[in-house]
């Protein structure tokens, strides 16, 4: 049997971060926010400028790619719904 890890693991820590952050963002300002995401999406646009076109072009993929499974997981998602929708619709009539 595997020894017990103590202390906190790396989940239960992002967990708590991300728990400390939801928190803090509740009790900022308007104004706090707004300089918030001003800055996050200038740190964007500077990323982006200084990129070369090869990382650009991996980046683009990479939207494209994540666009198109999360279509995959819509569809995939309605056909379960309809395929639960038509069991369960048999077992009434049954």
């Amino acid at each position: 049997m595997p020894k017990r890890k103590r202390g906190i693991t790396g989940d239960a820590a992002s967990r708590r971060e991300a728990i400390r952050k939801r928190e803090r963002r509740v009790v900022e300002t308007e104004e706090e926010r707004s300089r918030r995401l001003s800055t996050m999406a200038q740190c964007g646009q500077d990323g982006r400028a200084e990129e070369t076109e090869e990382q650009r072009n991996s980046r683009l993929a990479a939207m494209l790619q994540h666009a198109r499974e999360r279509r995959l997981n819509v569809i995939e998602g309605q056909n379960h719904h309809q395929i639960q929708t038509s069991y369960t619709a048999r077992t009434v009539l049954n």
